[in-house]
């Protein structure tokens, strides 16, 4: 009988939302920052460009959490052996040292820390077949490295309602912002094991934009067609920066200057596939490492909710990672032994919010196995562009998207 491994992922953030928050696992105090964990945080972002090269081909707005992703398949590459796990971490640019493959779980403890003035919120879980021989050695990296609780689940006897719990499980993580993650039939009576991941992030701007002056502006469409949009105004204090072939950005901060929002907008309209052509990790670190210093702008930029889902399977494949999903090759007998059973869904899920007061996003991804003068300068935001939110001090990418049309 054929097996299976699935990933669920699932992000959210709420970025200046006024919905309450909540907090999915929390530690009293951080694990200190090491070197291992700043060679992840750029495994991540290297990942994060990769990943949305493939995903750029989709139509429309655009929201995923590389973070998200690349702690799922670490979590997965943690019982990968032989050329799956090789694969696996080229993929995702990490070291082959056990140890150096572990700061991945030490990177979601850390951003798992509460902080004051936004909430970062991370949590793990594995859902195994009950009476499988999984490895004990295994699950006790899982819990005590990523902090995934072990949950038997009957995949044999009861797929749909087992989807279900997971689907709650869900849910009630991101505060009801992700349901469904995983549809009918992703889950089928010879599913192995499920891998969930999921993050949240809540924050409010440094400078709140004002809502009493939100309006209605034009937004100009990559097919000159001008559509209105609700158009949000504030001066704040913003890191800017101009490059060469046009691109223009604004890094636009969260409370307490840890988190921030870079956005990055080409100097036309139809100006965006070309960006998203060009933009590779070196070019994107040297943008943002000229974005040190802030002065007062007048920033205006459209409010903006969508939600995006991807099965990235195809897109995982495209960048290396065959083995691992690939009948009777597949090698993960690290989970358990002789289990040689392929990954065959990871599906990823993400919801963002911008509005006056900040952002909210929020993420899962779920891996199956068998399965003016005197005035300040302004940035006004009134074409295609992309965004990200990111961790200022250690660099780490944790949510990354495009909005072709708010």
């Amino acid at each position: 009988m054929r097996r299976r491994i699935v990933l669920a992922l699932f992000v959210v953030s709420l970025l200046g939302s006024s919905a309450g928050w909540f907090i999915w696992r929390t530690h009293a105090a951080p694990p200190p920052w090491t070197d291992d964990m700043q060679a992840v945080a750029y495994a991540n972002n290297h990942f994060a460009l990769d990943l949305y090269a493939q995903l750029r081909e989709e139509k429309g707005n655009l929201f995923f959490s590389p973070y998200s992703v690349h702690t799922a398949l670490s979590m997965t590459a943690v019982g990968a052996r032989g050329t799956t796990r090789e694969q696996m971490l080229k993929v995702l640019h990490m070291p082959t040292d056990e140890n150096k493959l572990l700061a991945a779980g030490d990177l979601g403890r850390f951003y798992a820390t509460p902080r004051r003035g936004y909430e970062l919120s991370v949590a793990n879980a594995l859902w195994g077949q009950r009476g499988d021989p999984w490895r004990s050695e295994f699950l006790e990296i899982q819990k005590t490295r990523f902090g995934a609780g072990f949950q038997e689940a009957d995949f044999a006897g009861n797929p749909d309602g087992e989807r279900q719990r997971i689907n709650r499980w869900v849910e009630e993580r991101t505060h009801d912002r992700i349901k469904d993650l995983l549809s009918p039939g992703q889950i089928a009576r010879d599913t192995r094991m499920v891998l969930t991941n999921a993050i949240f992030y809540k924050g409010r701007w440094a400078t709140e934009f004002d809502s009493a002056k939100t309006a209605d502006a034009p937004f100009h469409l990559a097919d000159e067609t001008i559509v209105k949009v609700p158009m949000m105004h504030t001066n704040a204090k913003c890191g800017l920066g101009y490059e060469p072939d046009g691109t223009t950005m604004v890094e636009l901060p969260y409370r307490t200057g840890e988190v921030s929002m870079v956005v990055m907008m080409p100097r036309f309209p139809d100006g965006l596939p070309a960006l998203e052509r060009t933009l590779t990790p070196e070019k994107l670190a040297g943008w943002l490492g000229g974005l040190k210093d802030r002065a007062e702008l007048e920033v205006s930029m459209p409010r903006f909710k969508f939600e995006s889902q991807f099965q990235l399977s195809k897109h995982l494949q495209a960048l290396g990672m065959t083995d691992a999903f690939a009948m009777n090759i597949a090698d993960f007998t690290g989970m358990a032994s002789e289990f040689k059973e392929p990954i065959t869904a990871v599906a990823h899920k993400a919801f963002v919010e911008v509005n006056e007061e900040g952002t909210e996003a929020a993420a899962a991804t779920a891996v199956a196995v068998g399965v003016k003068s005197g005035h300040p300068p302004g940035f006004y935001v009134n074409h295609p562009f992309l965004f990200l939110i990111r961790d200022v001090k250690r660099g780490t990418i944790l949510f990354m998207g495009r909005v072709e049309k708010p």
